[in-house]
């Protein structure tokens, strides 16, 4: 065909510059958070004030929309204490520890479980006690120790499982497969799975959110564990830090003002439409979606972290610490809010809490750090009116053994790794308050009634807020995964 005067044939090195090009302005501008898809297909470009808290932007229903169930929960607050608490000497009383403390580990009752390799070449397994008196509390007469008083003071609220158990015993192996339903990088976690299917009640956040607290000191705190996997990666949780600028990225560039990034991102989506019509990658579409939710976050988040609102007698609920950026106290109030504002999974990282040495003076200041802040949360959220429609999840990746790693007679012993039993606790959601279940042996070491392993606790979740774990999948490679692989049973024990 006749080229029209002026035109220039189009090379294959020139079509390749283009496509180079809508990459780079792709790339350019940044941000996080998520959208639906038909923001970007088929729809004028949002018209989005960074002045403006509710922008006209339809929200993201998820590929679910309202779930498969009747939803008891709307929200969840997953706290995941990262190295994982002892529950000897917090939840799990136990008087034959205190009877036989100093003594040999029954040979009967090592057994054959897996122990970690850190103490698996000890020469003997010395019986360890709790650290501080247990005592019971409330109506339903919940056996905690004293390190925990705050909670002790809840336990009305709560809903305790003694009989978790996880099949892995190292740290990174266990967090991935609490989160992910596998014990190996790839595969999306929980908040971004309910995020594909539930999508956000309030497009000025983004509906997946985690913040970190405390240091590490060894334990993997690996991205993976709140990723996205192999979904689209505007479904992953968005970091808020501790620092000045909570979300990196959202302020404008010097120079640039408000209406000029609009004006900006009005072209790139323009150009992503495109893109997206002849590439079809949704990578595309989750790249612009991240660009829309920064520019709206621009007013969101800083309002959210603005604690200058709140009454002096809430603030005084979660502990001393909860004016402090960083701080778990801190965390728990931001995660009240950002739960207020339509948030749908909210994840705190309460950190430092693999004690395999000198636990007797590492473990009760951080039972201080966390006890009021989280008996705080779930007060705030009970006289609001939430606590019944969000769902508080608090535990660790596994538990820690009865016997001491290293000698006893040595002030600096500590507890090893242990999947054979540990405890959780849920609140609010629709779950039953007051209630215990499982049981676990007179040692505190192997489940003797109503196992209940990590991919239970993640159905029974999902089933919290409506969703069907069976149902909710993603082909990828030629296969459907979930969150729950080829497990999971809904603890329907646990549901009020």
């Amino acid at each position: 065909m006749k080229r029209p005067p002026g035109s220039v044939e189009r090379t294959p090195l020139m079509e390749f510059l283009d496509r180079e090009r809508r990459s780079f302005l792709l790339r350019a501008c940044c941000g996080l958070g998520g959208l639906a898809a038909a923001e970007l297909l088929g729809s004028k470009p949002v018209r989005a004030s960074a002045t403006s808290s509710k922008p006209p932007v339809r929200p993201n229903l998820g590929t679910l929309g309202t779930g498969q169930f009747p939803a008891r929960a709307k929200r969840v607050i997953y706290i995941h204490t990262l190295g994982a608490y002892s529950c000897v000497d917090l939840f799990d009383y136990k008087p034959a520890l205190i009877k036989m403390n100093a003594q040999p580990m029954p040979a009967s009752v090592l057994g054959a479980e897996r122990l970690s390799v850190m103490s698996s070449g000890q020469s003997s397994f010395t019986i360890a006690g709790p650290l501080a008196p247990f005592r019971q509390h409330g109506q339903s007469g919940v056996w905690v120790s004293d390190l925990l008083p705050h909670i002790a003071g809840i336990v009305d609220d709560l809903c305790f499982v003694r009989s978790m158990y996880s099949e892995q015993v190292n740290h990174d192996p266990a967090s991935k497969l609490l989160h992910t339903g596998f014990q190996l990088t790839g595969r999306p976690s929980a908040g971004a799975w309910v995020s594909y299917a539930l999508g956000s009640d309030n497009s000025d956040f983004p509906s997946f959110v985690v913040m970190n607290s405390g240091h590490a000191n060894g334990v993997p705190q690996d991205p993976a564990i709140w990723g996205p996997g192999f979904l689209p990666s505007q479904y992953q949780g968005v970091e808020f830090r501790s620092s000045k600028e909570p979300v990196l990225y959202l302020e404008n560039i010097g120079g640039v003002t408000s209406p000029e990034r609009r004006a900006l991102l009005d072209s790139i989506a323009a150009l992503s439409r495109l893109d997206y019509a002849s590439q079809h990658d949704p990578e595309i579409l989750s790249r612009i979606s991240q660009y829309e939710m920064a520019y709206r976050m621009q007013h969101s988040i800083p309002e959210v972290a603005d604690l200058s609102t709140e009454p002096k007698s809430v603030l005084d609920m979660y502990g001393p610490e909860a004016t402090q950026s960083g701080t778990y106290a801190h965390n728990c109030i931001i995660a009240r809010r950002l739960a207020e504002r339509g948030v749908k999974f909210i994840t705190l990282y309460p950190m430092d809490w693999d004690h395999h040495f000198l636990i007797s003076t590492l473990l009760p200041p951080q039972c201080k750090m966390i006890d009021q802040p989280t008996a705080g949360l779930i007060r705030d959220l009970k006289q609001r009116g939430m606590l019944e429609d969000t769902l508080v999840v608090f535990g660790g990746e596994f538990g820690r053994t009865p016997f001491a790693q290293g000698l006893l007679s040595d002030p600096k012993w500590g507890r090893d790794h242990h999947g054979g039993n540990f405890t959780w606790f849920l609140a609010g959601g629709g779950t039953k308050a007051g209630y215990t279940h499982g049981e676990t042996d007179d040692f505190n070491y192997t489940v003797v009634k109503d196992k209940v392993e990590t991919y239970d606790l993640n159905a029974t979740l999902l089933y919290l807020l409506g969703i069907d774990h069976l149902s909710l999948t993603y082909r990828y490679q030629g296969r459907d995964f979930r969150l729950t692989d080829v497990h999971g049973q809904v603890v329907k024990q646990l549901i009020a």
